[in-house]
This record gives C-alpha cells, sequence and structure tokens, in this order.
C-alpha cells in the first residue's frame, strides 16, 4: 500500500518520495520521437486573418466606406452591414470544435475550446449589433415606423428574416447556456444538446443573407467566396463530427471487456476491440465515448487513457460527475461502445527537449492520463509525479504508482489532506509556504523541466501559476483541462 511520508527539507517539511529515491536511474522506455516544428499553427492563424481582411475588403468594395459618410441612416446601416459580415466570418468558428485532425494536433483540443468560446461570444455580440444597428439606421431613413416598427416590418417584410428570427433566438438560447454561471446549473449532457443548436442557428441564418444580402451576392467573388466557406465548413463538420467517428467505430468494434473500482465514485472500464493499434492512440490522449446500453446512449463524455494503449485492450478511467458517467460503474461485460477521438495534445511527442528532466503534476481523476505517460516517458535528468488528493483513499491507482516508480526511477510524491486556499495547489498542512517556495523545494529542478498539468481548473492553474514564476517558460508547460 502506498503511504504519504515526509522527507526534511531546508524550513518546513514537505511529502517527500512515495517510493524510489530521485536518484534511482530511469529504466529504458518507449522513447518519444522528436517535437514536431510545423507550420500548421502559424497558418491556421494567417488564414483566420486572411478571412477576416477579405470581409472587410467586400463591404468597402460595395460602398462600405462611402456610406459611412451618408448620413445617420447610411451610417449607421453600413457599420450594421460591416458587424454582420464579421459576425458571420466568426460563426465558422464552429470549424474550431469540428475535430479537425491537423487542428488537434497543432493546437489541442483544450486551447481550441477555449478559442471557440471566445469567438463565439464576439460572433454573437457583433450579430446582435448587427441587427440594432442595421434598424436603426432603417428607421433612421424612414422615421414613420420608429425603431420596433422597423424591427417588425423587417420581419415580417423582408426574405428569409422569419427564418433569420427563429436562427437567432437558437444562437441567443445556446450563447446564454453557454456562460459559466448558467452552465454550473447544467449537466454536461443537457449543456452539449443545447450547444448542437448553434449548428441549426446558423443554417437558419443563412437564407436571409442570400436573399438580402448584397455583400454575400453582389459580385461574383463575395459569391465564390461565401458559398466555398459554408460548404467547406458543413462538409468539415459532417466528416469529422459525424463520418470519422461512425467509421472508427465499425472499424474497430469497441466493447465493455470488465469494469474495476479503482477509488470512491471512480471506476476504470477495460474496452477490447480490433486493430486497436491502427487507431494510434498514445499515452495521454482521451477518447469521447457513448455506451450503447439504453437510454442516454447519446451522449457523450471524454475519458483518458489510463495505461498505455495496447493492440486489443484500452482502458479509461471514470470518475462520477453527477453526470452521465455514473453510469459507467453499471456497464456489462459486451456493451458496445461509440467513440471519438483519440484527442489531446498532452503526450511524450509535446516535450520542446528530450533530455530535459520530466515533472507531473495530476490532482483527482487528473492522475489518469499522467499515469499512462509514465510507461512512454524517458526523461534522462529524471522523471518526478506529484499527485493531488483529498485523502489517502482518494488516490489513484497507488499500486500501479508504487511499481511503476520502482521500475523506471521515478520519484513519487503524494500531496493529501484538504486544499491550503482557493487559489493555492498545496493542502492545508503547508499553508505556511507560499506556492512559488514549496514548488521549489519540493523539485528544486523545476525551472529546468518539461511540466505537464492535468486536473480541476482552478487546481491547475495555482501549479501552472507557479511553475512559471520558478522560471519555467510557456512553451515547456503542457495542459490538459477538465472543464466545458
Amino acid at each position: 500500500m502506498v503511504e504519504s511520508v515526509t522527507a526534511t527539507l531546508p524550513g518546513p517539511t514537505l511529502p517527500g518520495p512515495l517510493t524510489a529515491p530521485p536518484a534511482s536511474p530511469q529504466q529504458p522506455g518507449r522513447r518519444p520521437r522528436s517535437p514536431r516544428r510545423g507550420f500548421g499553427g502559424d497558418a491556421i492563424g494567417a488564414a483566420a486573418l486572411l478571412s477576416v481582411t477579405y470581409v472587410v475588403a467586400l463591404w468597402a468594395s460595395n460602398s462600405g466606406l462611402q456610406d459611412l459618410t451618408g448620413g445617420t441612416g447610411p451610417a449607421f446601416t453600413s457599420l450594421g452591414r460591416l458587424l454582420g459580415l464579421l459576425a458571420s466570418d466568426l460563426l465558422l468558428q464552429c470549424l474550431l470544435m469540428a475535430r479537425i485532425p491537423w487542428a488537434e494536433k497543432t493546437w489541442g483540443q483544450d486551447k481550441l475550446a477555449r478559442w471557440h468560446r471566445v469567438l463565439g461570444f464576439t460572433s454573437f455580440h457583433a450579430m446582435l449589433a448587427h441587427v440594432v444597428l442595421i434598424t436603426v439606421g432603417y428607421a433612421a431613413a424612414d422615421p414613420s415606423h420608429g425603431f420596433l416598427g422597423e424591427l417588425w416590418n423587417m420581419i415580417w417584410t423582408y426574405p428569409g428574416m422569419l427564418l433569420a428570427t427563429a436562427g437567432t433566438l437558437l444562437i441567443v438560447l445556446v450563447t446564454v447556456t453557454s456562460i459559466r454561471m448558467a452552465r454550473r446549473k447544467l449537466r454536461y449532457e443537457s449543456w452539449h444538446l443545447l450547444h448542437l443548436y448553434a449548428y441549426l442557428g446558423v443554417g437558419l441564418a443563412l437564407p436571409h443573407q442570400i436573399w438580402t444580402g448584397t455583400d454575400f451576392v453582389g459580385s461574383a467573388w463575395a459569391r465564390n467566396y461565401w458559398w466555398s466557406l459554408w460548404i467547406g465548413s458543413a462538409l468539415a463538420v459532417l466528416a469529422f463530427r459525424v463520418g470519422t467517428p461512425l467509421w472508427r467505430s465499425w472499424r474497430h468494434s469497441l466493447r465493455v471487456s470488465r469494469v474495476v473500482p479503482e477509488a470512491p465514485g471512480v471506476v476504470s472500464v477495460h474496452l477490447s476491440g480490433r486493430a486497436l493499434d491502427r487507431l494510434s492512440a498514445r499515452a495521454g490522449q482521451f477518447l469521447t465515448l457513448r455506451f450503447l446500453d439504453g437510454p442516454g446512449w447519446s451522449r457523450g463524455n471524454p475519458y483518458s487513457l489510463s495505461a498505455t494503449p495496447h493492440p486489443s485492450v484500452l482502458r479509461v478511467t471514470v470518475a462520477n460527475a453527477g453526470d452521465g458517467s455514473a453510469r459507467a460503474a453499471r456497464l456489462k461485460r459486451g456493451t458496445r461502445v461509440l467513440f471519438e477521438g483519440p484527442y489531446g495534445r498532452l503526450t511524450a511527442d509535446a516535450r520542446t527537449d528530450l533530455d530535459r528532466p520530466v515533472v507531473l503534476f495530476g490532482a483527482g481523476v487528473g492522475v489518469t492520463p499522467l499515469r499512462s505517460l509514465l510507461e512512454e516517458l524517458d526523461a534522462p535528468g529524471g522523471t518526478t509525479l506529484v499527485v493531488r488528493a483529498r485523502t489517502l483513499g482518494d488516490l489513484l491507482f497507488p499500486e500501479e504508482l508504487e511499481a511503476l516508480a520502482q521500475a523506471r526511477g521515478v520519484r513519487l510524491v503524494a500531496l493529501v489532506g484538504p486544499r491550503a486556499r482557493e487559489d493555492s495547489w498545496l493542502p492545508k498542512q503547508y499553508a505556511q509556504l507560499d506556492d512559488v517556495t514549496a514548488l521549489r523545494r519540493l523539485v528544486p529542478q523545476i525551472a529546468e523541466s518539461e511540466v505537464y498539468v492535468c486536473g480541476p481548473t482552478a487546481w491547475s492553474d495555482a501549479v501552472i501559476s507557479a511553475a512559471r514564476e520558478t522560471g519555467v517558460p510557456a512553451e515547456r508547460v503542457h495542459e490538459e483541462r477538465f472543464s466545458w
């Protein structure tokens, strides 16, 4: 059994190695591939900037700039047109979550999700401003209706506006339920189902753009651009969000082989299948799984691989988070599984320098991808795994971690107990130390290390902040977020 012990360090004490001493030689393992240095990220960013620039150029070429000096009505209408074009362009940020393989490999899903959120809210505000400014501009040109009268007139008499109004209301619903306060009150599955209505909202908005928007169809350049963008986006979503998962699920035929309790509210689900070596899954990645065991089968949840993938077996570890994940403990052997993935960049390939020591920080179920990584990492400077749990009983894989530490010379450290402060990653008994001082004493080589972090958002933020203050540059911090 793993026990939490302390080793005296300069000043106050911190938990020390649970098993092998830090000086134990690292055993040979799978040598990670050299870090790739492609131009994928720069190319995608440049394409997005070029897209926005082209949209502004379309607006300017269609008398956008001249209308700004043509009086109140034309000026408001022109600004409304510009914001409508930008909102339409940014609505295609749905591509960020289309699971396009090279985008996932370049940035990782958690970063794409953050950009998706920022661009989504930006597009939403631009869309609302578009509606208000267009209505004000038209009302200024014909004051007889007033603002509300003009809005009503546009909805009922302009081609496609009823559909656009319905689409706008759906997008409002999706945006409101994406605000963090609202999301906390929704189950993940409920939020995800509501979020899918954004696709319908975008689709309903297209007809009015085609029928009434001269900036969309006023020239061959505009028509070709927008139709190419819309068709390409639709095909990408269908191919990578629908077609690829269905094909892979049929090809690999995943089924539940057994369910093993790991800790209170946590189980590991072992999955068997065929030709899983062709799935190209890596330690540290995750899958989105749908268990075909009855009601609720359509709801997918992301689960990390908690062991290095095997050609015929995969293992994921599931914590009962109060949503569909609670069903995992009741799964029966032979249950078929639909899956998406593998996703994630928290792999051995994320390292920028293969000769640096590696320090991994995991809290709660965030330990799962790090446990699988231990089987692949080969750090000449040594590997340290820091695990965080509220109690010793909550620690995941204690025997497995101990065996891996003994076999591979990994320094294993447990931080057990209630959190010291809301903004700290330390347990309560070490509240007298600030986060940075504690980190330097716990891992003296931290500034020279590659750092992996996986756990709850607030805890991960505290770890990353402390690591950055010790001198670890951003490119050597690798993280996976457990949030939605």
